[in-house]
Formats: C-alpha cells, sequence, structure tokens
C-alpha cells in the first residue's frame, strides 16, 4: 500500500528517559510536538513528561492490556495520514514494554516505522558493568514461576555477557537462583536506578552481590549482568587457535 507514501503517515517509536529528564533527545522532543496522536503505556507518566517540555498532544492509553483490542483503529488511522508516536513509561517501546504489536501490524498495513535512537537501561548496564559488551544477549523479565529454571539451566552455558531486567522484590531470590546455575564465583554487575540520583553499580562475583543485597534492602529498578560461561569460551579460544595452526 502506498498511502503512507502521499500522506507522510508515520509510526514512530520514541525512547524517553529511564532516569534524568535531560536525557531525552531534540528529535525525540521534535517528533513529539508534532505528532498527530501519542501512544502512552500509562497517559499519567507520560504526561508529566511531556507537561515538563511544554508539549500539549493528544494522547491515548495503549498497554499490555489493551493493545490487541485497540490497535486495528490506530492502523486505520496511520493509513488515513496521521503521524503516530508511541511511548512506553521509561526507555525503548518494545523492549519489555508495549511497542512491538503495533509496529508490526503497521508495516503489514504498509506504513512507514521508524524508531528513534534514545534511551534503554540495557546499554548503559552493559557497558558501565566492566564485563565483556562485544557479544551480549538480552533476556528481559524471566519467567517469575513456570519455566523460570528451565531458562536458566539452558543459559548455563551461555558464553556471551547476559542481561536481565528484574523487579526489586525479586533481586535476591533471582541472585540465589543465578549461584545454583551459575556457580557463586561467576562475575556480575547489578545495576541498580540507572539516570537517577542513586544510581549504583554492585560489581563482582555472585556471592558477593546476594551478600550486598540481603545486608542492603533493593530498591528502585535493575539490571542485572552477568558473565559469560569460561569454560564455554576458553574452549572456544582453543578452537579457533587449533584451526589458525592448522591453517598455517
Amino acid at each position: 500500500m502506498k498511502i503512507y507514501a502521499e500522506l507522510c503517515a508515520m509510526l514512530y517509536i520514541v525512547p524517553t528517559p529511564v532516569g534524568n529528564l535531560d536525557d531525552i533527545t531534540l528529535r525525540a522532543l521534535k517528533v513529539l510536538r508534532e505528532a498527530d496522536l501519542i501512544l502512552a503505556e500509562d497517559t499519567r507518566t507520560s504526561g508529566l513528561l511531556l507537561k515538563h517540555f511544554d508539549i500539549k498532544r493528544p494522547m491515548q492509553s495503549y498497554h499490555k492490556f489493551n493493545e490487541h483490542q485497540t490497535v486495528q483503529r490506530i492502523v486505520e488511522r496511520l493509513l488515513a495520514g496521521e503521524q503516530v508516536a508511541v511511548v512506553s513509561d521509561a526507555g525503548t517501546p518494545g523492549i519489555s514494554d508495549p511497542g512491538f504489536l503495533v509496529a508490526r501490524e503497521a508495516i503489514r498495513a504498509g506504513v512507514e516505522v521508524t524508531c528513534l535512537p534514545g534511551a534503554t537501561a540495557v546499554v548503559p548496564a552493559l557497558v558501565g558493568s566492566g564485563l565483556p559488551c562485544d557479544k551480549f544477549c538480552f533476556e528481559g523479565f524471566l519467567p517469575q514461576k513456570k519455566g523460570r529454571q528451565t531458562r536458566l539451566q539452558q543459559l548455563a552455558g551461555e558464553p556471551r555477557t547476559m542481561v536481565f531486567y528484574e523487579s526489586p522484590h525479586r533481586v535476591v531470590k533471582a541472585l540465589q537462583q543465578f549461584i545454583e546455575v551459575f556457580g557463586a564465583e561467576r562475575p556480575v554487575a547489578v545495576c541498580r536506578e540507572i539516570s537517577k540520583i542513586h544510581e549504583e553499580y554492585v560489581r563482582g562475583s555472585l556471592a558477593e552481590a546476594l551478600a550486598h543485597f540481603t545486608e542492603h534492602e533493593p530498591r528502585g529498578e535493575f539490571v542485572i549482568v552477568v558473565g559469560g560461561c569460561e569454560a564455554d569460551r576458553t574452549s572456544e579460544d582453543t578452537i579457533k587457535t587449533t584451526n589458525k595452526e592448522s591453517i598455517s
């Protein structure tokens, strides 16, 4: 369908700050000021952001409980030539937040979709962890109950650095489970309140991190960065070396 090309319809995925409001980009502000409609995970939270930057545009609630019921009407508005911006409470929509479904359906309908670069908790936590970040896997939130142990067992031999999201009341439990599967000495960086006043990195072994958060009650938003399996890395390096020697 070519409707969007003539009417300049566009679906924008717009990252918003995970902490400091100054982290928002100039381009994000421009898109929000010009959008015909802003889809917000929580209109109250996004309303505070828009008010801070004196942005007055129509907003509509768009979250995991209503996205399947509302997505078709949103696509119809896009096909009619509107520009729609999607924001979540914090970070980049689609990363453990609503955004994927509307992006997929807009693309299927022939509407142009663009994601602005910007705030996310994953990258600062990973890069600030001090762990290898050339290759990593993002696991987001692990299943709370069913499938949690199975997924962890699948990751036991993962050679890449692993990134997890976790709620404060499950941080201690998560660290205990990581120790059971990965071992107490596996390196970790527990990142708390990224880009906020009380930002904190607790780096060390899983055992040391567990001791810290057993003594200090976890509060705020958490990203846990766990080092990959060294044994698998060593085997991988050995294979590469052997292959190089064979070639030479």
